[in-house]
């Protein structure tokens, strides 16, 4: 084969990687909507949070330790031991199931059945608020994040390919990984959604709060369940972006590119998510390869996946595996 176009699978490759951790955001703003109704603008603050308690957790750092100090004129920053990565990661899940319960208990029982904007403009607040609290927390600077995934180059599929085609594509261990990993979390997500009870009552819950509360739905009950969902799929996300690229605020902006993978496959499908993510992941970085770099001097990663989107909104606005709308006039 032409090295051209083996260069161009090798890069088809590494976008479908980069769209499934595209599409792990995008899972935490999908599994709220369909909850609620809410565009939870968090979610990306949520996995920073997320990344930055396990860091804390699993090097024994004191929380507040910079407030403390301050305060009290101590220098105290570390308990002195160190937490294995499994026992971290649960206890972070446990922060995270204690955050949807505080969000839900001061936030959003206070404006059930109140207008979308007004709970998109309280998932604002939330997100800035977070932020400030998770650099009170565990500090600001950049931390690195191991929970003992593999990282680096696949040899066997270097070597495989070579033997092949006589050209190595460098796949990360980690984009293998996350692909798994996101293939068994919309599996399980899927499952739960279509035939648990608390599946069922999600849709009832976003359709209609008073309908909901009506036919006994616990609204409190559903609220905190899918935040806690939502608060692990942010973990993850969180956990594959920061052993990717280290755990630092700028995680917080991976949202922004969830926003066109949302458009792609509907706000409400959680296979939408992860397709959505694909054609993004793929889009941009053919894009990138056969367009932007030979015509026009490259950087179009950070647009084309917006244009397509838009390109996408025009003719079907409720995204591929969207709910459409269907009115009476």
């Amino acid at each position: 084969m032409p090295d051209q176009l083996l260069f161009g699978m090798e890069v088809a490759l590494n976008g479908l990687m980069a769209g499934v951790m595209y599409a792990l955001v995008a899972l935490g703003f999908v599994l709220i909507f369909k909850a609620s109704g809410i565009f939870n603008y968090a979610q990306g603050v949520m996995a920073l949070f997320a990344a930055m308690t396990l860091v804390g957790i699993q090097n024994g750092q004191v929380p507040f330790a910079h407030l403390i100090n301050a305060t009290f004129g101590t220098n105290i920053h570390h308990f002195g031991w160190q937490v294995p990565a499994l026992l971290a990661i649960l206890l972070t899940v446990v922060v995270m199931a204690g955050f949807a319960w505080l969000v839900n208990r001061y936030i959003f029982r206070h404006l059930v059945n109140q207008e979308p904007i007004i709970l998109f403009m309280a998932t604002i607040g939330l997100a800035y608020f977070l932020e400030g609290v998770a650099d009170l927390m565990w500090g600001a600077e950049i931390k690195t994040l191991d929970v003992g995934l593999p990282q680096g180059i696949n040899d066997w599929i270097d070597t495989t390919t070579f033997e092949i085609f006589g050209y190595g594509f460098f796949i990360d261990n980690l984009d293998i990984v996350a692909t798994i990993i996101a293939a068994l979390l919309v599996a399980g997500l899927v499952a739960f959604s279509q035939y648990t009870k608390q599946g069922r009552a999600l849709r009832a819950v976003a359709d209609d709060h008073q309908a909901a509360l009506s036919v006994g739905i616990s609204l409190n009950f559903i609220w905190v369940l899918v935040w806690s969902i939502a608060g692990f799929v942010a973990l993850v996300a969180g956990i594959m972006w920061g052993a990717k690229s280290g755990v630092q605020f700028s995680l917080s902006l991976i949202a922004l590119k969830a926003l066109p993978v949302l458009m792609l496959g509907g706000f409400t499908s959680i296979p939408g998510a992860i397709i959505g993510g694909l054609i993004i992941g793929v889009g941009e970085k053919l894009f990138e390869f056969l367009i932007g770099a030979p015509y026009l001097g490259g950087a179009t990663e950070n647009w084309f996946a917006y244009v397509l989107a838009l390109i996408f909104l025009v003719f079907r606005p409720q995204g591929l595996f969207g709910e459409k709308i269907i009115e009476r006039v």
